[in-house]
């Protein structure tokens, strides 16, 4: 094995092409030179130097060690950096709704996690309600949340349109009671549902409630209730309700925004924040019906 040390000594005399001047070089005697440079050689089982009245010169082992000298010198130099840079490791905890997770990480998330390899990225997913509680309790940095309201402490990213859905073929939507999926508690979504249903209207039997938008979309095109659902997740499989027409709650246009810890803001978070920024179009992108 090739010890770090032999090889700065060996540089040293290579560029110096003198023991002496190498020794001051690297701060040793010359004979503590003169061994290290005999335990390379003995170590390679080549002589590397040639001595004469001149000074020394390189043997071809000698050019060809020096060629991987400066290379194993230059990974141990970029090994100490990289492990000094991750030595204060910083973290960033951000908070997805649970039902946009996968598009947020296909997007941005992947990308700066393999950019920013000495940053620990915390991902934790809620439903919206719960994720602005958590902010305002100091449990997260950035996170990204949906509500009806235009942000008055965020930065609207995009608007999000839902669509109440039922099966293409189904009859869950002709019910008396009509069967619904939702998402649960303290999500905005079911929220504006329960505060637009109006006693004139039939009444509801929520039959699903879960943040997963693949299990809505399942109960939706297995007939099994109809469900709100964002445009860009409606299927060829489900058709589309006019709320008006069907006697249901109202859905209205949501926002979906960056909301910050002000106290927690660092370079890090803002890098964040501009790759977020940056995938707008393709976080809001929806597929065509």
């Amino acid at each position: 094995m090739l010890k770090v040390e032999l090889l700065e000594s060996f540089i040293a005399v290579a560029e110096c092409g003198n023991l002496s001047k190498a020794a001051e070089k690297v701060c040793r005697t010359q004979s503590a030179l003169s061994l290290q440079i005999k335990k390379l050689e003995e170590s390679v089982g080549q002589p590397l130097l040639i001595r004469d009245n001149k000074g020394v010169t390189l043997t071809d082992s000698g050019n060809t060690l020096l060629n991987y000298a400066y290379k194993m010198m230059q990974l141990s130099s970029k090994a100490l950096d990289d492990l000094k840079d991750c030595q204060n490791r910083e973290t960033i905890r951000l908070g997805v709704p649970t039902d946009y997770l996968k598009r947020y990480l296909n997007s941005c998330l992947i990308e700066f996690i393999r950019e920013f390899t000495c940053i620990e990225l915390v991902i934790d997913t809620d439903v919206s309600g719960n994720l602005y509680k958590r902010l305002q309790q100091g449990e997260f940095d950035v996170i990204v949340a949906t509500h009806w309201q235009a942000p008055i402490h965020g930065e609207l990213l995009f608007e999000r349109k839902f669509h109440w859905v039922c099966a293409k073929k189904g009859n869950a939507h002709l019910r008396e009671i009509i069967p619904m999926a939702l998402y649960p508690e303290n999500c905005p979504i079911r929220a504006q549902v329960f505060a637009n249903h109006h006693m004139s209207m039939r009444p509801i039997n929520v039959l699903l409630s879960t943040p997963s938008p693949d299990a809505l979309c399942m109960a939706v095109e297995n007939d099994l209730a109809i469900a709100p659902i964002a445009e860009f997740r409606i299927t060829e499989n489900m058709l589309v309700l006019d709320a008006i027409e069907h006697n249901l709650p109202p859905l209205p246009t949501f926002n979906e925004s960056l909301y910050l810890n002000p106290d927690t803001q660092t370079e890090a978070t803002e890098q964040l924040i501009v790759l977020i920024k940056a995938n707008v179009a393709e976080l809001a992108e929806t597929v065509p019906r």
